[in-house]
């Protein structure tokens, strides 16, 4: 009998998706487990593999098609012993129109649980070659190729480290950079208008657009500033290091998050989300860290951030940093949280204000560690600091609530001893 391979839920939250691209064609032979296509979402663009081994009998949704509901047919596997010609006669023929979002996905939305996936993305393996041609598949993740577009390197003459030889970042951040063709499929999707070309937003680029034009009309930001001397926090970082495990690095970013977290228990009324009617408050400190991503931003969530210590988060935060770049995070492990840290410092940034990634209640902005000149006790000295910014919704967090949140948080950064009781 043949099988019904459906638009994915790769999150809570998601209705509708782009179908990015099909691995296979009709009359390939795939197994289960194979990557068949790439799906983008408003967080990122993932794999899905194929639930059981057969045929490609009917593609239905073509690739490049947006605003596929959850739910919805997009292709037919013919299990073995069957043909396409099989499948039709079984009945199982193309949809004749859209399958609405209305369908299953909300149903299951409403009953707080996730639609049925068909199809879900997992570890990376090979797709079969298509028998419509003879150029050998390049194997890369959808992160690497749009890398290595962005940077004009070819990825026939690049070697995989990912299972089965698969073309990753890393391996394309490593290449050597080759000149490619500026042709039309270099340039998939734009049309050049004059010296400047248009291309297509993603999925993943509208809703961004969409969630931070909303943050900005409907949550009154307010900011607060304050700055951070971090001679202490960064002579404690060398000595953790020193004691560390082998294979834990403690970053300072590790150290903000410790902090933050701390502070959000230490003022627990800075811990909250605005929600109409009510204003939820936070038992934990569910700390959202925002990662570039090829695209976009995606923001990975360490969850109970307070019960965790140094070396944990520098684990934690590593490894979701990682999978975040390479498409490879879970839904539950971006959905959610009650608070969001932006560190730009590493692009040497001093200063800057976040905008509020919804629904909570506040973000960190935080900025490079300098050099600074600064008055002690009436004598010019210098110190290493750290400007921060808070913007909060003033829905749920009172200015006096931030300005208390924020000298907490001032008061672990500069005697980071603190926040390790």
């Amino acid at each position: 009998m043949a099988i019904e391979i459906k638009m994915p839920a790769l999150s809570p939250t998601m209705t509708t998706g782009t179908l990015a691209k099909w691995l296979v064609g009709e009359g390939d032979r795939v197994n289960s487990g194979d990557v068949i296509a790439e799906i983008e979402t408003d967080k990122a663009t993932m794999e899905v593999e194929s639930v059981d081994d057969g045929v490609m009998a009917k593609i239905f949704v073509d690739a490049g098609t947006e605003n596929v509901a959850v739910g919805a047919v997009i292709a037919v596997l013919a299990e073995d012993g069957e043909t396409a010609s099989d499948v039709a006669k079984a009945g199982l023929q193309e949809p004749s129109s859209p399958v609405p979002v209305t369908s299953v996905a909300a149903e299951a939305q409403e009953r707080a649980e996730p639609a049925p996936v068909t199809a879900a993305p997992v570890k990376a393996v090979p797709a079969p070659q298509s028998k419509s041609s003879d150029k050998p598949r390049i194997f890369a993740s959808p992160l690497a190729r749009r890398i290595a577009a962005d940077r004009n390197i070819a990825l026939e003459g690049i070697t995989g480290s990912g299972p089965y030889g698969r073309i990753l970042r890393r391996d394309v951040e490593s290449a050597s950079t080759a000149p490619i063709a500026q042709t039309t499929a270099a340039l998939a999707g734009a049309t050049q208008q004059g010296d400047s070309y248009l291309v297509a937003n993603s999925q993943m680029r509208k809703a961004i657009a969409s969630r931070l034009q909303d943050s900005k009309q409907q949550a009154p930001h307010f900011y607060l500033t304050v700055d951070c001397v971090i001679d202490n926090l960064l002579e404690a970082r060398k000595s953790l290091n020193a004691k560390a495990a082998e294979g834990i690095k403690i970053s300072v970013n590790d150290m903000i998050i410790r902090a933050a977290a701390m502070a959000l228990i230490a003022v627990p009324e800075a811990n909250a989300s605005w929600e109409g009617e009510n204003t939820r408050l936070f038992r934990h400190a569910d700390i959202a860290m925002a990662v570039a991503i090829d695209g976009g931003l995606i923001t990975p969530i360490v969850w109970a951030a307070e019960q965790k210590g140094l070396a944990a988060l520098s684990q934690v935060t590593a490894d979701l940093a990682a999978r975040a770049r390479d498409g490879k995070l879970a839904a539950n492990e971006y959905t959610g949280g009650s608070f969001t840290i932006s560190n730009l410092g590493m692009f040497g940034i001093r200063e800057f204000a976040a905008v509020i990634n919804p629904p909570h209640g506040g973000i960190l902005a935080v900025g490079a560690g300098e050099q600074r000149p600064i008055v002690i006790d009436g004598n010019l000295a210098v110190a290493t600091v750290m400007s921060v910014t808070l913007s909060a919704d003033h829905r749920a967090v009172d200015g006096a609530v931030g300005a208390r949140w924020l000298q907490a948080f001032k008061g672990f950064v500069e005697n980071p001893v603190t926040m390790l009781l």
